[in-house]
């Protein structure tokens, strides 16, 4: 994996603009700490940066080839999970290679087939190509949007990004939030929408889209998304054809000249993915799996099971390791290790997260960098198959809302009343989730009950699933490490969105299906384990500590946040939060009292440390 940059400028010679691109390039370090390389010519610059997963030698970028008197120059983030495929296809074509690394196939496949080559990669990418010839500007991201690209457009000159401060580190954008960024940091939180980039002019590369730019302007196009079609399978059909693309899915992502581990927490996604592997490794004859599990210190101690959590993840994850026969890493993070680190995930992200679990997967990443350089996970199993609880608790499929967006009021205690007046919370959130329902495509006689499940599912794939993917992401290359989505292979998802929802709970259970896709690989017990979501901390010296930020915050008269929040009600909550309650780890929003201070604590801190200006 890598990061990448770029600035290019139809009015302005860019050819002696050698230390900005530099400096944008410098921002995205920790995404490529193996390499650097810059491009510059008249009208175009690009600065990447590279992490070594495959072909070191021939994968250098920035990438020049030539086609005929034209040159096209790339720059790439990600992998092509199907390069040999691609490749073959291309070379029956005519076209030869000066390498085997998959970023010479993504460029030479974009010179050969223009915008349509996105149409056959199988993958995780997010690349610009210069076609000095026609001056124009070619942007893509993948289906799912599992590798991040953000762009400026400001006059006759374009800034592009793997993360916000590539464009950040340019010395001419100035950093502004209007009303919209506020809204998305306060009343969408993480779960952002969709091509927003929080700072005002700037956008994401929407999952599934590509942009040509050029003088004249821009084009952006939809090269690929849900699709409704009739399914036609019986559930036993279903259920070897599912199996057959998960497991290609898995072992295609197993390719790699560096070590590959799997994350391993016990529940039934992780498992399942280093089931996949391990079997793949016995087979092939390679050494066997290194599988990690994370906890946090003394986890035993401070746990309650309640209606998040049913059961600590530890005893599982060992459990899983001893059947499949992998080396199991138990990563522990300190206490102290968390609160030093409270701020940590800020600089990573460049906007507010997730709070505590962002905290404990960036020094899981970290832990795992150690031995490891890539990594398979478990995301987008839940949003693919349906393993929320809104997909069957009757509050939230009877919702006008998004149904992690339930307790929107339980922000708007803290807003102050001019940033409610202003941003109109309910009403900006309601905007947003009528616009991604128009977005869902109907199926002519599909009963009322099965489309409110499927516009459930597009919910979660389209808008919830970037916020896990984006976490994932940014935690894990701010540690250098490659972190793989199996669950988001294409084709999986396209398959799986169809299956009717009788299919998909099968045997009376949550996720039914995936469980008898993965019957003869995990233990009975582990197979039904209740869903555990990724751990937060329950320890009281989590919370006491962002009390006690946040106090020290709205008692600094120079706070920036302080026009934002209702000072009266962040004292009420710290007030409260001296009595015993229930841990709520995130879980679509910010619900938890000591989150919630973390929360707020992230935004004053990002509004001093970038400079924000409010418009």
């Amino acid at each position: 994996m890598c990061g990448i940059a770029g600035w290019i400028d139809w009015e302005r010679d860019l050819s002696h603009e050698q230390r900005t691109v530099q400096l944008m390039g410098k921002a995205l370090e920790c995404r490529g700490p193996d390499d650097h390389g810059a491009f510059l010519s008249r009208n175009a610059a690009f600065a990447h940066r590279r992490l070594v997963v495959v072909d070191p030698a021939g994968g250098a970028q920035p990438m020049t080839r030539r086609l005929g008197e034209n040159a096209y120059t790339l720059v790439y983030n990600g992998e092509l999970y199907n390069t040999d495929d691609v490749r073959k296809e291309l070379l029956e074509e005519g076209y030869t290679f000066q390498s085997y690394s998959d970023t010479e196939v993504v460029l030479i496949s974009y010179m050969a087939w223009g915008s349509r080559c996105l149409e056959k990669f199988n993958g995780i990418f997010a690349f610009a190509v210069w076609d000095e010839a026609n001056q124009r500007l070619f942007m893509a991201r993948d289906r799912l949007g599992v590798k991040p690209l953000f762009y400026a457009r400001q006059g006759s000159r374009i800034l592009f990004s793997s993360e916000l401060k590539g464009i950040l580190a340019h010395p001419d954008f100035v950093p502004e939030v209007d009303a919209e960024g506020l809204a998305e940091v306060f009343a969408i939180g993480p779960a952002k929408t969709p091509g927003h980039g929080i700072f005002k002019g700037v956008n994401e590369v929407r999952a599934g889209h590509w942009i040509l730019a050029s003088k004249e302007g821009m084009r952006d196009e939809v090269y690929w998304t849900l699709r409704s079609i009739p399914h036609e399978h019986t559930l036993e059909e279903t259920v070897e054809h599912t199996r057959v693309l998960f497991e290609d899915a898995v072992r295609r992502q197993l390719v790699s000249d560096v070590p590959v581990c799997t994350f391993l927490s016990g529940g039934l996604d992780s498992s399942g993915v280093s089931a996949i592997a391990a079997e793949y490794y016995a087979q092939t004859g390679r050494e066997p799996l290194h599988t990690y599990s994370v906890e946090i210190e003394d986890m035993e101690k401070h746990f309650t099971a309640n209606s998040f959590q049913k059961s600590l993840d530890a005893p599982w994850a060992m459990k899983i390791s001893e059947h499949l026969g992998t080396v199991h890493h138990r990563v522990v993070v300190p206490m102290q290790q968390m609160i030093d680190d409270l701020l940590t995930p800020l600089e990573v992200r460049d906007v507010p997260g997730m709070a505590d679990i962002d905290v404990s997967m960036y020094l899981f990443c970290k832990a795992v960098k150690e031995n490891h350089t890539v990594a398979l996970t478990g995301e987008a199993a839940d949003e693919v198959f349906g393993g929320y609880p809104w997909f069957h608790r009757q509050e939230s499929l009877d919702a006008d809302t998004f149904p992690w967006s339930l307790r929107l009021g339980e922000r708007m205690r803290i807003m102050s009343s001019d940033l409610k007046e202003t941003i109109r919370p309910e009403e900006y959130v309601s905007r947003r989730y009528q616009e991604a329902l128009a977005e869902v495509e109907r199926l002519p006689g599909e009963d009322a009950a099965e489309a409110r499940v499927r516009e459930i599912g597009y919910l979660s794939i389209t808008r919830f699933l970037p916020t896990l993917l984006d976490r994932k992401d940014r935690m894990s290359m701010g540690a250098s490490l490659e972190a793989r989505v199996p669950f988001t292979d294409h084709r999986l998802v396209e398959y799986v969105y169809n299956v009717p929802w009788a299919m998909k709970a099968c045997d009376g259970e949550i996720k039914g299906l995936l469980r008898r896709v993965l019957r003869d690989k995990l233990p009975h017990d582990a197979l039904y384990r209740k869903k555990s979501p990724y751990p937060g901390t329950p320890n009281a010296e989590y919370l006491e500590a962002t009390r006690r930020l946040a106090l020290d915050m709205i008692a600094d008269s120079n706070s920036p946040i302080l026009p934002l929040i209702d000072v009266g009600a962040v004292k009420q909550l710290a007030q409260e939060s001296y009595q015993p309650m229930e841990h709520r780890p995130w879980f679509g929003q910010i619900l938890g009292t000591a989150q919630l201070f973390h929360y707020l604590v992230e935004v004053n801190e990002w509004l001093k440390t970038w400079k924000i200006r409010l418009v």
